[in-house]
């Protein structure tokens, strides 16, 4: 195996263990709210959680992962306040295994997918039916998060279907254990092209964006929040509160994200 397969390799699957171990606070405070949320969230949300201090009492404690892992790890019975998903699938199955309240369910931002290359590549395209993303990536690897379970792998896989260029490029996808790992394939050159949300790529200087991928060639993308069922802590509902102020979804919208509550 190449330095470069094995680098690949190390990320989407040695990573894994790694997200999961950050998934889970060492132990639950009392007096602090824990937070878990999707990978993509990290910026923004540490913005938004230094902002919602005052309100909240202190900043929540918070662990980025991708939500499927999250979900797995409340499943557990790791000690979890909130749960912010990057798919309504994932927080479906908890809430169906009665691990929410679905009274504190909410629909709370939106974002888009979108093709990135890293920033010195000269790739250009326009992203639409029958496209030659396998030409594109020639030798390299097309970086996304786990196709079975990370949900951008799997809102970028539902566009490469609905496309009709998945079956030329399946072959050459590297998995990722979330979302940020596959951005940071493309970004140190390991991987030719990714798809990632838009979000990342705004946060990444290692990357320039290709082209975006048409909002109805893939399931709409939507970040639900909720209060676990377990959840101890009670300052959570004024987490949850602040997550949905016209302070938070100012922080939102500037990381790029669409907001999709009405501001308290």
């Amino acid at each position: 195996m190449t330095r470069k397969g094995f680098g690949l390799r190390a990320i989407a699957i040695g990573g894994f263990a790694a997200a999961l171990m950050a998934a889970v606070p060492a132990a639950h405070a009392e007096d602090k709210v824990v937070v878990f949320a999707a990978a993509s969230l990290k910026d923004a949300l540490d913005a938004v959680n230094k902002a919602c201090a005052a309100d909240v009492g202190e900043p929540a404690t918070v662990s980025y992962a991708a939500s499927s892992a999250l979900a797995k790890q409340i499943e557990g019975g790791a000690p979890a306040d909130v749960f912010i998903s990057a798919d309504l699938d994932w927080m479906k199955y908890l809430s169906d295994k009665k691990l929410t309240k679905p009274d504190t369910e909410v629909k709370l931002l939106g974002n888009e997918i979108v093709l990135v290359a890293p920033k010195d590549s000269g790739v250009e395209t326009k992203i639409e039916k029958g496209f030659d993303l396998a030409k594109l990536i020639g030798d390299g690897r097309l970086a996304m998060g786990d196709f079975k379970a990370v949900p951008a792998g799997k809102y970028g896989k539902a566009a490469l279907e609905s496309l009709g260029v998945w079956s030329s490029v399946e072959g050459k996808v590297a998995q990722a254990e979330n979302v940020r790992a596959a951005l940071k394939l493309v970004s140190t050159g390991e991987a030719a092209l990714g798809i990632v949300y838009a979000t990342d790529a705004n946060a990444e200087k290692g990357v320039k964006v290709v082209g975006t991928f048409p909002e109805d060639s893939h399931p709409p993308i939507i970040y639900p929040v909720a209060q676990t069922a377990d959840s101890k802590d009670k300052d959570t509902l004024a987490f949850l509160k602040c997550l949905q102020s016209a302070k938070a979804g100012a922080l939102f919208k500037e990381h790029g994200f669409t907001v999709l509550t009405p501001s308290n």
